[in-house]
């Protein structure tokens, strides 16, 4: 009991039945595995990604959990595509923003031109301020859960060639904490969830392909990663879905302005 009332049950705590949800970069990885973990508590499903495809191939994933799931090719370093997506739900706005998509690029930093830095700044971190002030503008009065998926690259840099990567991630966490003091008081919970180590299909097709270019120094970084994993092992994209999950739902309903990292204790070492 809390005040005279009785505690929600867990079962209703966690389901996400009546609300939708939109995931970006739902095609594969931590967003492909969010989905199928939101609808599967309930929710509706509203999927975005460059990779159209691939959204098919989600989308039938997720018919299993017999939830409406709509899928929308959006490129989302274009602000011009992020307008008419959100024009074209208007009168069905989400209840919960997961901004997960992102590009993971090595590039020296002599090397980075101005073209290249700015596709990185607007997949990575403007896309999740406009999708922000979208959810904020459509859900006022209302309020709504918004999660943004940073990295711990953003924290503890540690791979070589990342430096636009990193700032582009840092940024997140700024926007995640700046939402939460602004509009927590109006009905709105913005969390942070910083992934690592994640063995995503994006991350297993770079392994390859630094093996196949024998890329010696990204091999050494890939062991010296994995040697200093408190864990041991590296992470599956659905074991960072079940922290998005409970960022979702009622059961984080105190939290709010939180950075939760969910890395195999990596920045704990």
């Amino acid at each position: 009991m809390i005040s005279g009332m009785s505690l929600p049950s867990l079962s209703d705590l966690v389901s996400l039945k009546g609300k939708t949800a939109i995931v970006t970069g739902a095609a594969s990885g931590i967003g492909k595995a969010t989905a199928l973990r939101l609808a599967e508590a309930g929710a509706s499903l509203q999927l975005l990604d460059i990779d159209y495809d691939g959204l098919v191939k989600v989308k039938d994933e997720v018919s299993r959990y017999r939830v409406e799931a709509e899928i929308f090719k959006v490129d989302l370093s274009n602000k011009g595509e992020i307008d008419n997506f959100w024009n074209s739900i208007k009168g069905r706005e989400p209840d919960i923003l997961v901004n997960n998509a992102g590009i993971y690029v090595f590039k020296d930093f002599v090397d980075v031109d101005e073209m290249f830095l700015d596709k990185i700044m607007k997949v990575n971190l403007y896309s999740m301020f406009w999708m922000c002030q979208h959810m904020v503008k459509s859900r006022s009065g209302r309020g709504g859960v918004i999660i943004n998926v940073s990295s711990i690259e953003s924290i503890l840099p540690f791979a070589k060639d990342l430096v636009h990567y990193d700032i582009s991630k840092i940024g997140v966490i700024s926007l995640t904490r700046a939402l939460a003091k602004e509009y927590s008081r109006k009905g709105f919970r913005v969390n942070a969830v910083v992934p690592g180590g994640i063995e995503t299909e994006s991350v297993k097709k770079l392994k390859e392909k630094t093996l196949l270019k024998l890329e010696l120094s990204k091999v050494i970084t890939g062991v010296e990663f994995l040697s200093r994993l408190p864990i041991g092992r590296f992470g599956h994209p659905d074991e960072v879905a079940r922290v998005i999950l409970f960022l979702a739902s009622e059961l984080s309903s105190y939290m709010t302005g939180a950075i939760v990292v969910v890395d195999g204790g990596f920045t704990s070492t």
